[in-house]
């Protein structure tokens, strides 16, 4: 059984970092889509930042030039590197998975920016 767990998350002043990662355990293979989305309170889930490729990432708008996504496949890790953290920021974030056509999610992790 495939299983997506993400921590790192908490809270932060405006101007801060924080560090988010997941880690992927269970029989996978073949993984078509890894990815970081996000859901602020009351809004739709967001994507965050997509890997094109093993070592290529595309990122939303708001996330370019302030979030690195990364993975260590030795590891089964993926991580979330963000920077410069903003109020509007605010959300669970969450690690997604997409194998053989079945999508896998997190449980996510509370990422809250506020003085």
């Amino acid at each position: 059984q495939v299983r997506l767990v993400e921590s790192g998350g908490g809270l932060v002043q405006p101007g801060g970092s924080l560090r988010l990662s997941c880690v992927i355990s269970g029989n996978f293979f073949s993984i078509q889509t890894l990815a970081w989305y996000r859901q602020a309170p009351g809004k739709q889930r967001d994507l965050v930042a997509i890997f094109t490729t093993t070592s290529t990432v595309n990122y939303a708008d708001f996330a370019k030039g302030r979030f690195t996504a990364s993975r260590d496949n030795a590891k089964n890790m993926v991580y979330l590197q963000m920077n410069d953290l903003k109020p509007e920021d605010t959300a669970i974030y969450f690690c997604k998975m997409v194998m053989l056509g079945v999508t896998y999610w997190g449980q996510g992790t509370q990422v809250t920016v506020s003085s």
